[in-house]
């Protein structure tokens, strides 16, 4: 539609004078549109992860944008960084994310990540998710009260890894050696996931083997052995780079026909066995409902710690036939989600 005033003005300048006005207004419609999208808040969301699977929690995160107000790339821009693993690659994230002052930084999904940005900025809101307690991390003064600029919610991974290792024994409960895989390079999950599942395994009458991966190469290595050794079942450590590397967990198991247990439900989606864990995207959304909060200018040491309370029990139900695995009818009974 033509504006208005051009209309005026091809009656009183002519048409081929309005034909110049309205080409040069046209012209100028995209560098306005341009100007307006650059004036958004920008947010910076970081995950330790891979972007290959994480469309959920995304659009969780999008959601509880939403639930306060904003939509990306209309009122509020968003910049995904993701960092597969890498986390060498902070110091020079977070110090062009200060140098531009985005306006709120938000760290779901990777323990290293939202002490990398507190140590970069003592001003830019932070809003993270943390599988460990933000007070021992040293993310906040206490829960309640987190005071400084940043706040989040803290969700349990490592206390619920004994569950999962009993939920593991009822699915296969034929099983006695248990691979259990960890991230050494992530201590603060690894060695109290380690010793979860250490303590809980005697009581089962389980064999832990403990292996290590940080890189893609090292979780080759680690299945490589397992032609040598052949364990019964596979324990996968909740881990922000092994999310990121899903597909290839689900095609190594798949080979060599090793039920696997996991933290998220996104990994069963993919053809994982089964996983116990904290319902992920509903942190994501409350990352997303922090973040736009603080958008609206809410102050991080107001914003109590959350904690999430949701968990989730997911069976895979086609990667048990194919594993020659029937599912006990009181296991059926409890899980939260069955993928056919």
């Amino acid at each position: 539609m033509v504006p208005l005033v051009l209309v005026q003005m091809a009656i009183s300048i002519g048409r081929r004078q309005f034909i110049a006005a309205l080409a040069g207004t046209a012209a100028a419609w995209p560098l306005v549109a341009r100007a307006q999208q650059h004036s958004l808040p920008v947010v910076a969301f970081i995950n330790g992860g891979s972007v290959n699977g994480s469309a959920r929690d995304v659009a969780a995160f999008r959601k509880g944008l939403n639930e306060t107000g904003y939509v990306e790339d209309q009122s509020v821009t968003v910049e995904y960084h993701w960092l597969e693993g890498q986390y060498d690659r902070l110091p020079a994230l977070m110090a062009d994310l200060v140098r531009r002052q985005v306006a709120v930084i938000a760290t779901p999904g990777g323990t290293q990540v939202a002490p990398a940005a507190k140590a970069a900025t003592a001003t830019i809101p932070i809003v993270f998710g943390v599988g460990q307690d933000p007070v021992q991390l040293g993310l906040v003064a206490s829960l309640a009260r987190p005071g400084g600029n940043v706040t989040g919610i803290n969700f349990f991974a490592r206390e619920v890894a004994a569950k999962r290792l009993r939920l593991l024994h009822d699915l296969v409960p034929k099983a006695v050696h248990v691979a259990v895989l960890v991230n050494p390079a992530i201590a603060s999950i690894a060695e109290p996931t380690l010793r979860e599942v250490q303590q809980a395994a005697p009581a089962l009458g389980l064999q832990i083997q403990i292996l290590n991966a940080t890189t893609i190469g090292e979780i080759d290595a680690a299945f490589a052995t397992f032609a040598r050794e052949r364990p019964d079942a596979l324990f996968v450590a909740p881990d922000a780079f092994f999310a990121g590397r899903r597909m290839q967990f689900v095609t190594l198991t798949a080979r060599d026909r090793i039920p696997a247990a996991y933290a998220n439900r996104e990994d069963v989606a993919g053809g994982g066995l089964m996983s116990y864990g904290t319902d992920l995207a509903d942190m994501y959304r409350q990352v997303g409902v922090y973040t736009g909060q603080i958008l609206k200018g809410a102050k991080p040491a107001d914003l109590p710690v959350l904690q999430s309370t949701k968990f989730e029990f997911v069976i895979n139900l086609q990667t048990a036939r194919a594993l020659g695995i029937e599912v006990p009818p009181a296991v059926l009974s409890i899980a939260d989600e069955v993928i056919e």
